[in-house]
């Protein structure tokens, strides 16, 4: 089933395509990831999924609900964590979770029951008692995402949800969320840490420009972009010759430090390191260490933007 689905669904300002006709197909109990450069349309197209400004054309579906056309029946059975900072300074943690239940009329009991979990699970126990406004940044934004999941909902957006958080809690708050993922929850989820949409996500849209260009799962868009390799070489000693030895090497990018350290990009990197390693073997330079990495989800990123770049200019 389908939580979200739009077609050809744009916003334009003053004669700027904002968004610029996207189709997306977000999925019940899937984690989809939605990444992109600043300025790219990611905020603005949160902000048409969630009904808080109309798209100027195309179709909107949200939980099998046109949701041009009856918002408040999206709102109802969503969620919603954007990247500004929302909380109540004066109150405390325990009771800035209570007010955000009574808001959904979430009943008493459920809400006290709730918020004992939600304080368990985002380690907030030791500052129930302490004011928002005496909280850290990552603490903060702990309780930011915590409140919402004291009423029910079926799909939930996080704008940079883990925004301030130490890496113990960042992975605490990403197994939570798979988690929330596995039972049902449909999670559309921004960030500009690749490594956490890595880990966490299912399904990944990048958007440049206001334009969807690439769709897939992490390991598919490893596969379609990332066959080039980094293959990282340390050399005993100092070897200032290493440039001119490796200069006519065709089909890999490769950088130098100092002559000591050489790094290879490239897609034929198994072809270009047995010819380096011959050179190297031929000239007597030993070799201290060798390593060789696949391309990340980071580096894919930062080719896919680059090509859409070029493509558009």
């Amino acid at each position: 089933m389908s939580s979200i689905i739009t077609r050809s669904l744009s916003k334009i300002y003053d004669s700027v395509k904002a968004v610029d006709e996207i189709d997306l197909n977000v999925k019940s109990g899937q984690v989809f990831g939605f990444l992109g450069p600043n300025g790219a349309g990611k905020s603005t197209t949160i902000k048409l999924l969630t009904t808080l400004i109309p798209p100027s054309s195309g179709k909107l579906t949200v939980l099998g609900i046109d949701a041009v056309k009856h918002p408040l029946q999206v709102r109802n059975r969503i969620g919603v964590v954007l990247q500004q900072p929302s909380y109540e300074p004066t109150l405390s943690v325990e009771k800035s979770l209570d007010k955000y239940g009574m808001m959904w009329n979430v009943p008493k009991k459920i809400r006290e029951e709730r918020v004992e979990e939600l304080l368990s699970e985002f380690n907030l126990e030791e500052i129930r008692n302490k004011k928002n406004d005496d909280l850290s940044i990552g603490q903060r934004r702990r309780v930011q995402v915590a409140r919402e999941f004291i009423h029910d909902m079926e799909l939930l957006f996080l704008d940079e949800p883990t925004v301030g958080l130490d890496p113990t809690a960042r992975r605490k708050l990403l197994d939570f969320l798979k988690n929330k993922a596995k039972a049902g929850l449909a999670i559309f989820y921004t960030t500009h840490v690749l490594t956490e949409a890595e880990y966490i996500c299912d399904e990944i849209a990048i958007i440049n420009k206001g334009k969807i260009i690439a769709v897939d799962s992490p390991d598919d868009l490893k596969n379609r972009f990332g066959q080039e390799k980094t293959i990282k070489i340390h050399l005993l000693g100092n070897h200032q010759s290493i440039p001119n030895l490796l200069k006519e090497i065709k089909d890999c990018k490769i950088d130098f430090n100092s002559g000591t350290n050489i790094t290879i990009h490239s897609d034929k990197s198994e072809i270009v390191l047995l010819q380096i390693l011959q050179i190297l073997n031929q000239q007597k330079i030993p070799i201290e260490d060798l390593s060789a990495m696949p391309t990340n989800l980071e580096e894919i990123f930062l080719k896919v933007v680059e090509y859409s770049d070029a493509s558009n200019n």
